[in-house]
């Protein structure tokens, strides 16, 4: 974005440079050196951006305390770094951008300027031209990248997370218990007593937080060995997420075998065994957590516990209740009743905080708030990337329009014959616009190719993407062919209004 404003500010003072010709000739042909020109023009630009420099820091103080929020970071200006490599910065770009136009002007030649020849050579119009072809390349490409990152974030919202956790809130537990699976029992029989509560459960992986730990899972007699996630749960997990099971059966509290060598596993866990729903069922398996092997009743559909970004993990789910995870309960997961959902909540927390775990405040989240928040980072993305697709924009038409005021500033004199043989205004707009309109479609061509390497390397980093789509090629190709002819049609128009009589006067 610096280099862009730096060209556009080249192009910028080129395309006013007719104003200051003569002023140019004057003071040469009174005896000023190249060199005094080009010191007074550098020193305008060091003003303009030292002006500039200041509004920036102001700026940046009145907009940081909004983007620390936005980051959830402490970001402070208290660094004299930041003011030394900004500073520094500041005077690079000036020089870069006011050197070439110093240059450009101070090579005026004076008897030419002041006779009024001054803005008719064609030197340099293919390297302005090449500029302005990178500004619309790298504008194209934030566009084209900007509409993939939307479409990519969408996908991730609207996806099918293959549980409902509506009304559904995690209560921890804010210390740790003697015997934490007895309190989990005590508390379940009397939260489901408080007027509102559905349905209450538990389970270690937290949806939301992620994987809690994994081991080998063995299955001898084929001489597999996979690594999955402990799924710890309660017999009604499933049917408390509303989690579908695509063979054999869920947990049942009225067997003893389930709460004890008894589980289920997901489809991750019998795609990386090499098996179908049905083959899995009633297969034993023997996991590194336990010495005994234990028989696949059920396979539930994939569900995202990590958000969607990761791939799902194979999760072999068994009862918390018979082996070492009953040490390390430390939730318990209620249902609240739709239509009571502020008022079931102070009711549990008022219980919670009197008889539960007197002297601790009630510490709960909403599910599907929590499992929202691994969202969070792709949506930041999509916003950043709307700001400086936005910023980038409008520096690049802010060059366009620099650059084609100094072309369309050449032609004055070309206008004005045309006008004169009797061409309408119509006809001189479109031949003063064709010239940028061919420079905004080879823009869009070359940046496709770049545009598409570097999103399908930025969607790689997701387990669950959408296909590349082509409709923001498209959309980006029209899009800048419209600000284009937009811009430029605007100092085209201007250009059709000359007086004919300043530009044939010449000698």
């Amino acid at each position: 974005i610096v280099l862009l404003s730096a060209i556009n500010f080249i192009n910028l003072k080129t395309a006013q440079s007719a104003q200051r010709a003569k002023e140019v000739g004057v003071r040469k042909a009174m005896g000023a050196r190249k060199s005094g020109l080009v010191l007074q023009f550098l020193m305008e630009t060091f003003v303009i951006c030292m002006v500039s420099y200041f509004l920036s820091l102001a700026l940046t103080e009145l907009l940081l305390p909004s983007y620390t929020k936005f980051l959830g970071k402490e970001l402070m200006m208290n660094d004299a770094a930041i003011y030394l490599y900004s500073f520094l910065m500041m005077l690079i770009v000036t020089f870069i951008s006011g050197i070439i136009p110093a240059l450009y002007l101070s090579n005026f030649k004076p008897i030419n300027t002041l006779k009024g020849n001054f803005s008719r050579s064609s030197h340099g119009i293919w390297l302005r031209n090449g500029i302005l072809t990178l500004q619309l390349i790298i504008s194209a490409f934030f566009i084209t990248a900007g509409l993939i990152i939307h479409s990519q974030v969408k996908f991730m919202m609207n996806k099918d997370l293959g549980f409902n956790g509506d009304q559904s809130v995690i209560i921890w537990f804010n210390e740790a218990k003697a015997k934490p699976d007895r309190f989990y029992q005590v508390m379940k029989q009397q939260i489901s007593k408080i007027t509102g509560v559905k349905e209450v459960t538990y389970s270690k992986q937290v949806i939301g937080n992620g994987n809690t730990g994994s081991s080998n899972v063995d299955y001898p007699k084929e001489k597999k060995s996979i690594m999955a996630t402990h799924g710890s749960v309660d017999l009604n997990f499933f049917r408390f997420y509303k989690v579908k099971i695509l063979a054999g059966r869920d947990f049942d509290p009225k067997l003893s075998s389930d709460t004890i060598s008894n589980a289920l596993v997901n489809e991750a866990f019998i795609r990386n065994m090499g098996w179908t729903p049905q083959q899995a069922v009633d297969k034993e398996v023997q996991p590194g957590f336990d010495s005994k092997p234990y028989k696949i009743i059920g396979v539930s559909k994939d569900f995202h516990q990590s958000g969607v970004a990761q791939e799902i993990e194979p999760s072999l789910f068994f009862y918390y209740g018979d082996n070492w995870n009953r040490e390390q309960v430390s939730n318990i997961q209620v249902k609240l009743d739709q239509n009571d959902i502020d008022g079931t909540l102070s009711r549990i927390k008022k219980f919670w905080e009197t008889e539960a775990e007197p002297g601790y405040a009630l510490t709960s989240e909403f599910v599907n708030k929590k499992f929202g928040q691994t969202y969070v980072q792709y949506q930041k993305q999509q916003t950043l990337f709307a700001i400086l697709n936005g910023i980038v924009l409008v520096v690049a038409l802010l060059g366009l329009f620099a650059l084609s005021s100094l072309l369309i500033e050449q032609k004055l004199k070309d206008v004005a014959i045309k006008k004169t043989l009797g061409a309408d205004e119509k006809t001189i707009v479109w031949d003063l616009t064709k010239k940028f309109l061919l420079i905004a479609v080879l823009a869009v061509f070359i940046s496709i190719p770049i545009s598409y390497y570097f999103m399908n390397e930025w969607l790689k980093d997701f387990a669950y993407r959408i296909e590349m789509p082509w409709f923001p090629y498209a959309l980006s190709f029209v899009l800048l062919l419209f600000l284009t002819f937009a811009v430029v049609s605007i100092k085209a128009w201007q250009a059709t209004k000359v007086n004919l009589v300043n530009y044939l006067k010449y000698e």
